[in-house]
């Protein structure tokens, strides 16, 4: 029998997806399974999550979750079992999993995944009836805050007789909590006992990741680097202290990419396809990714100056700020910059400026495009991944799957996956990329002098593209140390 997994989450690729979340999440099932592990992940039922279930079978019902009548339907994500939390007063809305159309945070985001996190302890300690048998999981998963209050049900919410279930609750960015007034904990259903400094309270009100924390059998992060930076102040955003505390139980288990659909070789979303030793086909997607956005073709492979990328959020923990003060610096090496993404409404303004300011060599796209982020990696030189913290970082992967040389901030994933072309590196020949210190004007400038020194150097580039396609980022590693961990957990 394999080992039963229950992997709770706000999000999944390939059913609804903002960030990275989902790309982890989604591609976990089919990373442990070759190690004896089936994983069913649990969904809320989203409007676009209804619409790809297909067929809908109910598994389960509730008269009522926390206050809002709810059933779960039964479906398949990619070859794996796939269960969805269907409260359409919840979860059936206009606007983002997280946002209403305006943008702003749906006032109830904490009843919704509080009923998320209800819905997997009672899950995972076998409330599922499936052809009428009760089906226990081994182990349950939680993804970040908004998943976080299952592990705290199944310590808290559960009646003496039922199983005891061990967990797992993966941090992928510590900065978001899922804070909330004191006011709601009468209604999430807990015992008084919770309420303490070493239960949900938090700053007088509560905190749902620290919620998750206190009560899950293990913590994992996302890289090994991560998980000893939020044991300090500067990157454990006020939960420092506890990361210290359950240190023992605490470890980084580095995600991986999709192997299958980030490959430039196969690749069906690029302009043409390319490997390690055929990079000189890579120019094509250069020039098309010059077309797209506009910006002045090179007439050879290396003319027109290194063209640099970045796919991110605009917001202050990715490095924006100080990217947006280098663009003149950049362009003055002989670069150009193609960014696609969205976020601080300011920001979005100063980086159309500086396209403005810098026509055909700066170009900016507002938005998310899945299709055109392959795109960007297969036509880039170089991807900028300048972020002040980052727990593991998948664009860097993708560029060094694509040869396209990630610039990166020296802090959590990103110092973990790329290896700096310092003197010793490059004479080593192990090189994948360009690192730089803390995030500021003159720790990125000169790196991008260095990204653009190198690149005038033909060898050298090629050598860094080809070791970074050679480096295994799938999931195999990492598959292999969560169903470690899971066996640990359930003996």
């Amino acid at each position: 029998m394999p080992l039963r997994v229950l992997s709770v989450t706000s999000e999944a690729v390939p059913l609804v997806k903002t960030g990275g979340l989902a790309d982890v999440v989604g591609a976990l099932p089919a990373a442990v399974a070759p190690h004896g592990v089936e994983v069913t992940t649990l969904l809320p039922g989203y409007p676009q999550v209804l619409a790809r279930l297909g067929r809908k079978r109910v598994v389960h019902t509730w008269d009522s979750l926390l206050g809002e009548p709810a059933r779960l339907l039964g479906g398949m994500l990619g070859d794996s079992p796939l269960v969805v939390l269907d409260a359409p007063s919840l979860f059936v809305r206009d606007g983002s999993p997280y946002l209403d159309p305006a943008g702003r945070d749906w006032s109830d985001n904490w009843l919704r995944f509080a009923a998320l996190g209800r819905a997997a302890a009672d899950l995972a300690a076998g409330a599922m009836v499936v052809r009428g048998k009760r089906r226990q999981f081994d182990v349950l998963h939680a993804h970040d805050w908004q998943a976080a209050m299952a592990p705290a049900y199944l310590h808290w919410g559960m009646p003496p007789e039922a199983p005891l279930v061990p967990s797992v609750m993966t941090i992928h960015n510590i900065a978001f909590q899922g804070w909330q007034g004191a006011e709601i904990f009468p209604r999430l259903g807990l015992p008084r006992e919770a309420w303490s400094v070493d239960g949900v309270e938090y700053h007088g009100g509560i905190s749902m990741l620290k919620a998750g924390l206190v009560t899950a059998s293990a913590i994992t992060t996302v890289s090994p680097t991560y998980a000893q930076e939020i044991r300090t102040a500067e990157f454990g955003m006020g939960l420092q202290g506890l990361m210290v505390a359950r240190g023992r139980d605490l470890s980084g288990i580095l995600n991986g990419i999709d192997a299958a659909t980030w490959n430039p070789e196969s690749d069906p979303l690029i302009a043409k396809n390319y490997t390690a030793r055929t990079l000189s086909r890579k120019v094509a997607n250069k020039r098309a990714l010059e077309a797209e956005f506009g910006l002045e073709p090179g007439k050879g492979p290396r003319a027109g100056g290194p063209l640099f990328v970045v796919i991110t959020r605009l917001t202050w923990q990715k490095g924006v700020d100080v990217l947006l003060e280098a663009i003149d610096h950049l362009v003055g090496l002989g670069g150009r910059l193609a960014l696609l993404g969205s976020g601080d409404a300011d920001m979005e303004v100063r980086f159309h400026e500086a396209a403005a300011r810098h026509p055909g060599r700066v170009a900016v796209k507002i938005g998310y495009d899945e299709g055109l982020s392959h795109r960007m990696q297969a036509g880039g030189d170089a991807i900028l991944v300048p972020s002040r913290f980052e727990p593991c970082g998948l664009t860097q992967l993708y560029g060094l799957a694509y040869g396209c040389v990630p610039v990166v901030a020296r802090t959590g994933g990103l110092a973990d996956t790329v290896i700096d072309a310092n003197p010793a590196a490059l004479t080593a020949g192990v090189a994948t990329g360009v690192q730089h210190g803390a995030v500021s004007y003159e720790s990125l400038v000169a790196a991008l002098s260095r990204t653009a020194a190198l690149y005038d150097r033909p060898e050298e580039w090629v050598r860094l593209q080809r070791n970074g396609m050679a480096a295994d980022f799938s999931w195999n590693a990492s598959g292999q140390a969560y169903a470690e961990l899971y066996r640990s957990l359930s003996r």
